[in-house]
């Protein structure tokens, strides 16, 4: 048991005296987190781009443009020409035209022609989601002024009632995913070159002639890395928390699980990468190449349930798909751990089998 912990904090000790290794396992996920999330974080709404070309240049005419412009998810462009405003949309700078024509308030107060008065409508079809919302935002509103000039009176109408609905923006999204990534980071990468880089000094081979165990030394490595991980945890939690008000809606302790979980997964793909690689210098490519891929595939970044469906397959294997969902589950929904238990079944599987073939490839020389 002194083994055991005078090893845990050896290791402890040489994690908080290394500079470098403190800058790209805290320093620069905070650091990313805070630039990713200054510049997209508030991005959570949908915006519509519509330009105006106001032929008709009346009060109704303006009063239209009023309308449109009312609602919080237009931007609108005004005093354009037509020539203009279709080059905008060709170029991908608006999603739709709208033309009011000359004569449209005189049509407006014509109660006795009975002719329908149409306005052009040109939309972005590269773009046709998006601009199917504003087709149906601009539908919406001259449907609205056409039945008030007919006073027409509906027999039947809807009664809307709002739900109130989570209000998660793109730092919710990223924040457990640079969890995710720091908790891959720190251990594949970290235990992959520190062991490689003992067993090249002669460190594993002197130890391995003590009475020390393997057995021993794993779990001071493994204890030193939870308590390491614990605590960049809170930091990255702190800050986030501190800068962009981001919190954690579920259990402290489904949140904890899951750190242990993808710490111990991690560790392990790590003992494998350092048994293969003969020199540290080796194991950090092979860490890397493992590991870069990850980062688009396990959705730190991104959502990845619209990546295309021969990567899906890939996307349901690797581990850090789920450890970044069952923690974006966790902080953002409040989702249990009993309900996440698909994500655990899996990253529990890397554990056992991660660590029976690094059983096979550590080696102390």
């Amino acid at each position: 048991m002194r083994a055991y912990w005078q090893l845990t904090l050896s290791q402890l000790r040489i994690f908080i005296r290394n500079r470098q290794v403190l800058f790209w396992t805290l320093a620069f996920p905070i650091f990313l987190m805070v630039m990713l999330g200054s510049f997209l974080g508030n991005g959570n709404g949908l915006s519509i781009s519509i330009g105006i070309v106001d032929q008709d240049n009346t009060i109704l005419s303006k009063e239209l443009s009023k309308i449109l412009a009312e609602n919080e998810v237009v931007h609108l462009e005004s005093n354009l020409s037509e020539d203009k405003a279709l080059t905008q949309v060709k170029e991908g700078d608006l999603q739709l035209v709208v033309v009011i024509p000359n004569g449209y308030e005189t049509r407006m107060k014509d109660n006795a022609n009975e002719e329908q008065f149409e306005l052009p409508v040109y939309y972005n079809e590269t773009n046709i989601a998006v601009s199917q919302v504003g087709l149906t935002l601009v539908n919406g509103v001259v449907d609205g002024i056409s039945k008030e000039k007919a006073d027409y009176k509906p027999s039947i109408v809807t009664d809307t009632r709002g739900v109130e609905a989570l209000n998660l923006s793109y730092i919710d999204f990223l924040v457990p995913g640079i969890l995710a990534m720091m908790i891959m980071s720190n251990n594949m990468n970290g235990v992959a070159g520190q062991i490689a880089a003992w067993r090249e000094r002669g460190i594993l081979r002197r130890m391995q002639g003590t009475t020390l165990k393997a057995s021993t030394f794993i779990a001071a490595q493994i204890t030193a890395r939870l308590m390491l991980n614990g605590l960049q945890a809170l930091i990255v939690l702190a800050v986030a928390h501190l800068v962009f008000g981001v919190s954690v809606n579920g259990s402290w302790v489904s949140l904890v699980s899951f750190v242990i979980l993808g710490t111990l997964a991690f560790m392990a793909i790590g003992f494998i990468i350092a048994g293969i690689a003969k020199t540290p210098e080796s194991a950090a490519p092979i860490a890397g190449f493992l590991s870069f891929p990850m980062l688009f595939l396990g959705g730190v970044f991104f959502p990845v349930r619209d990546m295309p469906d021969f990567l899906q397959p890939i996307i349901n294997v690797i581990p850090i798909s789920h450890l970044s969902h069952a923690l974006r589950e966790i902080m953002n929904v409040g989702t249990p751990f009993m309900e996440l238990g698909f994500e655990a079944l899996i990253l529990g599987c890397w554990i056992i089998g991660a660590f029976i073939v690094a059983s096979y490839t550590f080696k102390w020389e």
